[in-house]
């Protein structure tokens, strides 16, 4: 398979996994967790005494598949991914949640846009890191907040979604040394 269709062909995978991830969070955080309450998130331990929606893991791994989209198939279809999420995010939410999860979800991807596509000639593993990070922050910040009015679940959100960022950084080394030894 010639280079330019290889990272096409995977450029749309990681795309389809991102988008993926959208619809299961949402059914995470509704049905999958060791404490569900009736009128709120079902929680998931992330570190002795941490608390987290489980749509967390779903969550860090969506931030890390754009970074993807965006180094295989470009700005333009990082930047559509982004939009296809916020609408599927509001979509897909429950109706006290739809505002709190598009507003995060938006800027949450946009903050890691705007760090990932600078320092992304300066390398892969750091460019997604960094950029994951801030987004990982902004979005649990933001989603916290408008949904629920409070911070309670602030560090169990920040370490879930970094425990799934750092979970993929083998694979994106792994990629990143790929891709130069084909040279790209």
């Amino acid at each position: 398979m010639m280079l330019a269709q290889r990272h096409r062909t995977e450029g749309l995978l990681f795309l389809a996994a991102y988008i993926a991830c959208i619809p299961i969070a949402n059914w995470l955080i509704q049905h999958v967790g060791t404490v569900c309450p009736p009128n709120g998130p079902c929680l998931i331990p992330v570190a002795p005494g941490l608390m987290a929606p489980s749509g967390v893991l779903m969550a860090g791994l969506a931030l890390v598949l754009r970074d993807l989209v965006q180094r295989r198939l470009g700005v333009a279809y990082g930047l559509a991914a982004i939009g296809a999420g916020t609408a599927l995010s509001a979509a897909l939410a429950p109706a006290p949640l739809v505002i709190a999860s598009a507003v995060a979800f938006l800027l949450s991807e946009l903050a890691d846009f705007a760090v990932y596509t600078p320092l992304q000639k300066r390398g892969l593993v750091l460019a997604v890191a960094a950029s994951s990070f801030v987004g990982l922050v902004a979005d649990s910040l933001l989603f916290l907040w408008l949904a629920f009015g409070s911070l309670e679940f602030l560090a169990g959100q920040i370490v879930g979604k970094a425990i799934m960022v750092v979970l993929t950084l083998p694979a994106i080394d792994w990629l990143r040394r790929r891709d130069r030894r084909l040279g790209v």
